[in-house]
């Protein structure tokens, strides 16, 4: 009797075991990312998403659009995210600021502009003296939109505050309304906007910022300082989820990749999201690794000191840690 008692008693202990073990590998950490505007400029983030890489890696990431440097910023350094997605601007101009806590940049997900000249006009065998005396409906000024559209008029010798006629005073949301209604000739559009504007008649796309400025760490995943500290396994899960994504990206067709993110576009036709990932594939918008490298950096350093924008020399060792990035990519 007290055999059987034992057995059951046992067996009891035993299930209540299992089922703890099975309890703790089920077990995800939570992560809330702050995403700086919906953007198929990100697409390898939604792939990471909709691929099921994060839950791979024990993530529950939550995902919300901040809508806005600042407002992504305030929301990091507040604990209201964990991550944001945002311009490597923005980590030099909170380190300027003698933040106790800064952000530290962590994995790169975009290596170029996102923008591209758009005319209302079709301009055949367009030249960028073309744009001298024309009206020119910019990006909100500090940011990185209006910062590298600066940079490449400069290097094709056009003064932007002297030989356009520019208005940099329309919101970002706003911009592309503001350009169709408006006395505009010309405007800086991001994907899928551009094509969209291409496919209805209301504009041409002549150029492309990214191609003309080079490599630069446009968009990147930064945490507090604090948080990469407590949480270093955390940040290598994400980027390692991040990383997948990527190389799934350089991989695969635009086809396939829009049919992967379309439910974070509802409202972009299939074909006009097909374009936009392939002019960005194309152009080698989207990193293939999220290494933020030192001849990047210096290059945005570059860029908005030239605007005027550049509060001081930030270091790059002190802002950027590719270590994690650089041990995922040596598994």
């Amino acid at each position: 009797m007290r055999k059987a008692s034992f057995l059951v008693l046992f067996s009891s202990l035993l299930i209540v075991l299992l089922a703890a073990c099975s309890s703790d590998s089920d077990e995800t950490t939570s992560i809330n990312i702050g995403e700086v505007t919906r953007s198929v400029f990100y697409t390898p983030q939604y792939v990471a998403l909709e691929k099921g890489f994060f839950e791979d890696e024990g993530l529950d990431v939550e995902l919300q659009t901040t809508w806005g440097g600042d407002t992504t910023m305030t929301a990091l350094l507040s604990d209201g995210i964990d991550v944001a997605l945002v311009g490597a601007e923005t980590s030099i101009y909170v380190y300027a600021q003698d933040s106790n806590d800064y952000a530290v940049n962590f994995a790169q997900l975009t290596q170029t502009d996102g923008t591209f000249l758009v005319s209302k006009e079709n301009v055949e065998n367009f030249e960028w003296e073309d744009l001298k005396d024309s009206n020119f409906l910019g990006q909100r000024k500090g940011g990185m939109p209006q910062m590298v559209g600066e940079f490449v008029l400069k290097q094709h010798g056009i003064d932007p505050h002297n030989d356009l006629n520019l208005s940099q005073n329309i919101d970002f949301a706003n911009i592309p309304s503001a350009f169709a209604t408006g006395d505009y000739e010309y405007v800086q559009l991001f994907e899928p906007t551009a094509s969209v504007f291409e496919k209805e008649g209301n504009g041409h796309v002549i150029a492309s910022f990214g191609e003309e400025s080079g490599h630069v760490p446009y968009t990147v995943f930064m945490a507090k300082q604090s948080y990469f500290e407590d949480n270093p396994e955390n940040v290598k899960a994400f980027t390692r989820a991040i990383y997948q994504a990527q190389q799934w990206v350089e991989d695969a067709d635009p086809e396939e990749i829009a049919e992967v993110v379309q439910p974070y576009f509802d409202d972009v036709e299939l074909d006009i999201l097909t374009s936009s990932i392939e002019r960005y594939k194309n152009q080698g918008s989207f990193a293939t690794d999220p290494i933020l490298d030192e001849e990047e950096w210096n290059n945005l350093k570059n860029i908005m000191d030239e605007a005027g924008e550049l509060p001081e020399d930030v270091p790059y060792e002190d802002v950027v840690n590719t270590d994690i990035a650089e041990e995922i990519m040596n598994e």
